[in-house]
């Protein structure tokens, strides 16, 4: 900075040239000195290159022969090296196939078993996959596709195990009647059974009932396994002879559907969701079953129908209910059961109603037994439809009760009224037989005779045997004790005599075309017939056991039945002869303004005596039992003349006092008393 500041850059210029000579003069002295040691070494170096020459070309030379020779080494060892590198990687992928051969066997055995339908090994294969084989293998491109396959293949075994249940669930419906059938069926073989046993104990001993057997084949699972290859719902079974055995309800189904399903959903951790579909359509499967036909009432099949598949759904829920923990349980049952009690009451007195014919409704009856007893071989509680067959029992006897008014009105227009003949003894003991009627002077007399009553009553009395016969048969297998049943006939009975019988006969006497000698025969079968209700009372004791002196007993009312009719049959006579003296006496044509009295009785008069005279002669002379019928018709024969003549006098009174009688002469007068004399003697 001092030498540009002062301006002296010349001069330094200067003294730099001079140091710069110094220390070259040095340099040059100091070489001088080194000089010989110089070209002493450069001499040295001189022969050196020459000796580095020569091993130049003696390495050169040996490099070339050792190029040439180790040519062959070097493509041996490179051989071995590719050699070393196959080997390697082959010891490599025989490791990693080993580890992948079983994923993809796996794989294969999935995509196998779900061809084949076996959803359930499919399943556990799958799990075997997931948890054991892929985690070793997780990083191949492959497993990785297979992986994100998993929750479809699973989500696949679902919608296929559902569709199974479905077609199961499906054939179940249609074939319910055949299963609730074959239930049936072997309900009555072992109602058929227990009545043998009953009667023959000793035969019973050691052997095992069919109920028994089936019960306890029932609770077996049968022998398909949730692994079974083959969906079928329901086994054809050939119909078979009455003398072969039944196969069993559940020997018809096959279940194995709904186990796999159920196994698979379980597996699936889908349980609840599978509970809940399959009692939802069990459900929707009840209402449908428990939906009547709506002309079920028109034949017994239509009723069979409707009962088999009522059976044959509950059969199927029970057996369920046994065979898998859980799908179903008591409460659900019961709750079904309820419904469908419930709805089949109230279908069965709907279509109940419209019956008509006694022995269809019998026919149901045993039906509904046959239903309710099957049911209750299963667990299920009916009490409920025994008391409805007490309902169904009051209409049977109304459709009795309108089928009998028809037979005793055929009867009794049938009928000749008159006694009936018989010219042999062989005649005789046939209506004996029908008719209890004993008569000590008629038992006496040759033939040909008469019985005093006409064919009305024996047929009459059968007709109500055959009623009581009947009723008897509703009762059967009611469960009702001797009482019960002997109460029920005498309440029916009494309904027939007092109503059914009784309109009859009164709808007899009250025809117009009826005559005296019809009623005057209805009057003494009524009386036969009123001697017949002690007799009646024994039948109804001896079929029903139960003494007529028990507590609570209902007495027949029969007695009153034929009395109130024999005492309409004597009022319409008694009407009839009013009637007839009236019809006389329209004829009465008295001239009250007449002088003289005529010499005789009016002719109206002469012919009403007339036809008054014949009328008791009929009473006069009626057949039968002198001491009974010769009294009673006495004793109308005596009533009807006093009605008569106080009729008669009656009428005659009122002739004279009649508004338009205003004067009269003594002639007139006197013609009268003479008609009056008349009657008088």
């Amino acid at each position: 900075r001092s030498v540009y500041d002062g301006e002296e850059h010349g001069r330094f210029m200067e003294k730099l040239e001079a140091r710069i000579r110094n220390h070259d003069r040095e340099i040059e002295k100091m070489c001088n000195f080194h000089y010989q040691g110089f070209v002493d070494s450069i001499t040295e170096l001189l022969k050196v290159r020459g000796e580095a020459q020569k091993l130049k070309n003696q390495v050169t030379d040996t490099n070339r022969k050792l190029q040439s020779e180790g040519k062959e080494l070097i493509i041996a060892m490179e051989e071995l090296k590719q050699c070393r590198l196959q080997q390697r990687n082959i010891s490599a992928t025989v490791d990693k196939l080993t580890l992948c051969l079983p994923v993809l066997e796996m794989y294969s055995k999935l995509r196998e078993q779900m061809k084949s339908k076996r959803h359930y090994p499919a399943l556990k294969t799958l799990e075997h996959l997931e948890h054991t084989y892929l985690p070793q293998v997780s990083h191949y491109r492959f497993c990785k596709i297979m992986v994100d396959n998993i929750p479809k293949l699973r989500e696949e075994i679902k919608e296929v195990s559902m569709s199974d249940l479905k077609d199961f669930l499906e054939s179940i419906r249609k074939h319910s009647d055949k299963i609730g059938e074959t239930a049936m069926k072997q309900a009555q073989q072992q109602r058929n059974l227990d009545n043998i046993v009953s009667q023959h104990p000793r035969i019973s001993g050691g052997k095992k009932s069919k109920k028994e057997v089936c019960a306890s084949s029932d609770l077996e699972v049968k022998n398909t396994s949730p692994m079974s290859e083959q969906d079928s719902g329901i086994l054809d079974v050939e119909d078979e002879d009455e003398d072969e055995e039944v196969p069993g309800a559940q020997d018809l189904v096959d279940f194995s559907p709904v186990y796999r399903c159920l196994h698979i959903y379980s597996v699936l951790g889908a349980r609840e969701t599978f509970e809940n579909y399959y009692r939802k359509q069990r459900r929707k499967q009840a209402r449908l079953v428990l939906q009547p036909p709506s002309n079920m009432h028109e034949t017994l099949d239509g009723y069979r129908k409707y009962f088999n598949q009522i059976v044959g759904f509950f059969v199927v829920e029970d057996h369920i209910l046994h065979t898998t923990q859980g799908l179903v349980n008591r409460a659900y049952i019961d709750e079904l059961w309820e419904m469908a009690l419930s709805k089949t009451i109230a279908a069965l007195r709907t279509h109940s109603s419209y019956c008509s014919d006694p022995s269809l409704v019998l026919d149901l009856k045993n039906l509904i037994v046959l239903f309710a007893d099957t049911l209750q071989g299963y667990g299920f509680p009916v009490n409920q439809l025994f008391d409805m067959l007490l309902e169904i029992q009051d209409q049977y006897s109304e459709t009795l009760l309108k089928k009998w008014s028809g037979v005793f009105r055929n009867i009794l227009d049938s009928d000749n009224y008159s006694p009936i003949p018989v010219t042999n003894e062989e005649v005789y003991k046939k209506i004996v037989g029908q008719f209890p009627f004993q008569d000590a002077e008629l038992e006496k007399q040759p033939f040909p005779k008469k019985f005093p009553f006409s064919e009305f009553v024996p047929k009459v009395y059968n007709q109500i045997k055959e009623f009581i016969y009947a009723c008897l048969k509703f009762s059967e297998d009611l469960h009702l004790s001797s009482t019960e049943v002997d109460d029920m006939i005498r309440k029916s009975t009494n309904l027939l005599l007092t109503r059914t019988l009784s309109n009859c006969l009164q709808n007899v006497i009250k025809r117009k075309n009826v005559g005296l000698t019809e009623l005057v025969q209805i009057i003494i079968n009524t009386t036969h017939l009123e001697k017949s209700c002690k007799f009646l009372e024994e039948f109804i004791t001896n079929i029903t056991n139960v003494l007529p002196e028990t507590v609570h007993t209902t007495k027949l009312y029969g007695t009153t039945t034929f009395k109130d009719a024999r005492h309409a049959a004597e009022e319409e006579i008694y009407t009839n002869l009013n009637q007839k003296i009236d019809q006389f006496l329209q004829l009465a044509d008295y001239d009250w303004m007449a002088m003289e009295p005529g010499s005789k009785a009016s002719d109206y008069l002469v012919d009403l005596i007339g036809f008054l005279r014949s009328t008791f002669a009929v009473f006069t002379h009626l057949p039968g039992d002198v001491d009974v019928h010769s009294t009673m018709s006495g004793k109308v024969a005596q009533t009807a003349c006093m009605s008569a003549c106080k009729h008669l006098s009656t009428s005659l009174m009122q002739l004279l006092l009649e508004a338009e009688v205003r004067q009269l002469t003594l002639g007139a007068l006197q013609q009268f008393n003479l008609d009056v004399e008349e009657c008088e003697r």
